[in-house]
């Protein structure tokens, strides 16, 4: 196990570094000059050079490029262009409205998508395992932000129950205001989110239901409770857990859209004006740590199901010897 963790380790800074890599490269790649969100419409060409010299774009791209792994070794993530404050503390505070977002979101659509998914398998030949797995197919090809008007449209805008979108200024210091200002971004992402899961769940519990070891478990005179605590759960909840990596994944990259259909100071916004803007900083410190989460992810993924499948570990055994 000590082996695979270094192993991991590795390929996740190898992944970190590339990644690096890529995104400096394409940022430089796309059109438009970032002066221009330092100068005035009409500005000259003295006055961009010395904007462009001003935030260091003037430079050559190795040097900016090592100039920008330098701060990252140091923890420093730069320097906005427009607003001239740094990156990292930025990021910080649009985390505390993402990740509670993206947690919330992702625990609520696990609470709804592992009974549904596994009444939909166990009952498929009713009523309502069908529509279990007909409203879940349907749940895929909802957009999300459609969802999210829809859900302002009802319970904001017409009832009056939750704020339509924003944020409080204090953040966290009024956690009541920011609790509700959460609570239909959440549930829009949980909802979609949870069709997605709710499918993958039906799958694995199908392949369980129907495997030779929970019927040999029946046979052997368990009961089905039982069989299925002690032999199917661990088995079903192997390749769920690699789904649930690239389900929290997505949302926190995807994050953007609920956040603007909200107006949520998220990271998502964050990024979006950071685009608008050609602000590299700012769109570089935002998927540098998006990126850096995505990986994180995957490897807390990776690491569960090996811990939860004596199989993997059989095999990490193998290949280490």
């Amino acid at each position: 196990m000590a082996r695979y963790l270094l192993r991991r380790l590795a390929f996740l800074l190898v992944s970190l570094a590339l990644a690096s890599v890529v995104l400096f490269v394409l940022l430089r790649m796309l059109p438009g000059d970032p002066a221009n969100a330092l100068t005035s419409v009409g500005a000259g060409p003295e006055q961009i050079a010395a904007a462009r010299h001003a935030i260091g774009s003037d430079r050559p791209l190795p040097e900016q490029f090592t100039h920008w792994i330098g701060q990252l070794a140091r923890g420093d993530l730069g320097t906005s262009f427009v607003s001239s404050l740094p990156v990292g503390p930025e990021v910080s505070s649009r985390l505390n409205v993402t990740i509670p977002l993206t947690l919330a979101a992702f625990v609520l659509a696990v609470l709804i998508a592992v009974p549904a998914g596994f009444i939909a398998a166990y009952k498929r030949r009713t009523w309502y395992g069908a529509l279990l797995s007909g409203v879940s197919q349907l749940g895929i090809a909802i957009p999300v932000f459609w969802l999210g008007m829809i859900l302002i449209a009802v319970f904001a805008l017409n009832a009056g129950w939750l704020p339509a979108g924003g944020f409080p200024q204090d953040g966290w210091a009024e956690p009541a205001e920011a609790i509700r200002s959460l609570v239909l971004p959440v549930v829009t992402i949980a909802l979609v989110m949870g069709a997605s899961l709710t499918r993958y769940v039906r799958s694995a519990t199908l392949d369980v239901l129907g495997s030779d070891y929970l019927r040999t478990a029946r046979a052997l005179g368990a009961s089905f409770g039982r069989a299925m605590w002690r032999h199917g759960l661990r088995n079903a909840s192997v390749p769920v857990i690699s789904i649930l990596g690239i389900e929290l994944a997505s949302t926190l990259l995807g994050a953007v859209v609920v956040e603007s259909v909200f107006a949520l100071p998220g990271l998502g916004s964050m990024l979006a004006t950071g685009i608008a803007q050609h602000d590299y900083p700012v769109i570089q410190g935002v998927l540098f740590v998006s990126t850096l989460a995505v990986l994180l992810i995957g490897f807390a993924a990776d690491l569960i199901q090996r811990i939860i499948d004596p199989r993997l570990r059989g095999r990490l055994s193998g290949g280490s010897r």
